[in-house]
């Protein structure tokens, strides 16, 4: 089950209108500095435009190679996205939103612009908002990554453009192009932009489990189609929230965006929308009017059946249907309350918070599970614990054994796994593996700064 979040912890502040590029930037503690390649023989086309990006002053910008993916300037996406893109110093944040009220930046082409190799930072320290909310990016193999910045010039990494203006994104290694569009010409998809197979492009990384998702999709939905998924379960519509995020993640073996948004009286909503397909995998609703008493409650206890009965009538079933983990009495932000948690005989979980006083559903959770749990540990052969440590140090470029901090063998739900976490470069990771097969189930990845 997920745990709830508090949301206010997480908004970020509103970015003050100052210009995007800058003169100079104070490195944080985490920032990586490293060597990029200038690439002015790259051509970017978007929906069948050939671009050519300038900074403010009129200087041309050229495309940037680092790490074997391709970059582009921010401000000029924001151009293309009809966006207005400011940049506050203070909090290091990047804001991208709508409509943009500032011209695009003209200028003189460069005469023979030749590749060449600069110094760069990747900034972590970073933080990018459109039009309200937080983004994080992830490169096809689920791992987060962040803005470059170059001569007073950030960059975002191809595939991460191509999210935030929904639009497929192809390469061709014969003529250096990288293409943005709103549908698939080639009929490959590139997950990645910067894998740089040989001809027309690549046809997506068919070599991670989930990548295609659970009926075969082969495009990604964006973020906005992912929020309009969730709204439209939750039976709301953009102008009655407010979004705290909707980024790409990696969970379960498969891309999914996590969307988050509240209400004006605070009710909370966080999804797990398939990122491929836009099905709902797992959503959770907290009726929070932070109205709740600083103390216990003086009304009459009702019973634990009674707050089971109350969370099966909320989600639709009969107690045959079900399979009760528990129900037990708790005390939870002043009040008295029932933690109910059961689960169907197709193994869809549902964990509800009762008013012990009331019976008044405060909050549920329902994860729906796209696989069939055993009932008993699994019976495959047992990969062990250095294969699990193994596998998830290869997820973690440059990390070692000497960086792994956990490695532990567990049942979840009747099933073997492993869960190993590792802290390397002001990361810490930690993953959870199918004990049988090898899959990694999860990933989390956190800076040890936050």
């Amino acid at each position: 089950m997920k745990q709830h979040h508090t949301i206010f912890r997480r908004l970020a502040p509103a970015a003050l209108a100052v210009t995007l590029l800058m003169t100079s930037a104070t490195p944080a503690l985490a920032v990586t500095y490293g060597n990029a390649q200038v690439m002015p023989d790259r051509t970017i086309v978007v929906d069948g435009v050939a671009r050519t990006f300038y900074a403010i002053n009129g200087q041309e910008v050229h495309p940037i190679s680092y790490g074997g993916t391709t970059y582009l300037p921010v401000r000029s996406i924001g151009e293309l996205m009809n966006k207005n893109v400011d940049w506050n110093n203070d909090t290091k944040t990047i804001t991208l939103t709508s409509p943009r009220t500032t011209g695009a930046a003209t200028g003189t082409p460069d005469v023979n612009p030749q590749e060449s190799t600069v110094s760069v930072s990747l900034r972590d320290d970073f933080t990018i908002i459109v039009d309200g909310v937080t983004q994080q990016f992830y490169d096809a193999g689920g791992n987060r990554v962040y803005p470059l910045l170059y001569n007073g010039v950030t960059y975002l990494p191809i595939r991460a453009v191509g999210e935030l203006m929904g639009k497929v994104v192809n390469w061709d290694n014969n003529t250096q192009t990288v293409t943005l569009s709103s549908t698939d010409s080639s009929g490959n998809l590139v997950t990645d932009a910067d894998s740089f197979g040989p001809g027309t492009g690549n046809t997506g990384n068919t070599g991670t489990t989930g990548n295609t998702g659970t009926t075969g999709s082969t495009t990604q939905i964006s973020a906005e189609t992912a929020k309009a998924k969730a709204l439209a379960h939750a039976g709301l519509s953009a102008s009655q929230v407010t979004f705290v995020r909707a980024y790409l993640d990696w969970d379960d073996g498969r891309y999914v965006y996590d969307v988050e948004f509240y209400t004006s009286d605070y009710k909370e909503y966080d999804y797990e929308i398939d990122a491929y397909t836009g099905a709902v995998l797992s959503f959770d609703y907290d009726a929070d009017y932070y109205t709740r008493p600083s103390q216990p409650s003086t009304g009459t206890t009702i019973s634990a059946e009674t707050a089971k009965s109350k969370a099966l009538a909320h989600a639709g079933l009969s107690a045959s249907q079900v399979t009760f983990v528990r129900a037990t009495l708790d005390w939870d932000d002043g009040r008295s309350v029932y933690d109910v948690e059961f689960y169907t005989s197709d193994y869809k979980e549902y964990d509800y918070e009762i008013d012990a006083s009331t019976g008044a559903v405060l909050s549920f959770d329902y994860d729906a599970d796209h696989y069939t749990r055993p009932s008993q540990p699994s019976t495959g052969t047992d990969i062990g614990l250095e294969k699990a440590k193994s596998i998830a140090l290869g997820q973690v470029s440059g990390a070692s054994s000497s960086h792994i901090r956990q490695a532990k063998r567990d049942y979840d739900d009747g099933r073997l796994e492993y869960e190993v976490k590792i802290v390397y470069n002001n990361y810490e990771y930690e993953f959870e593996i199918d004990g049988t097969t090898g899959t990694i189930l999860s990933r989390d990845v956190e800076s040890i700064w936050d």
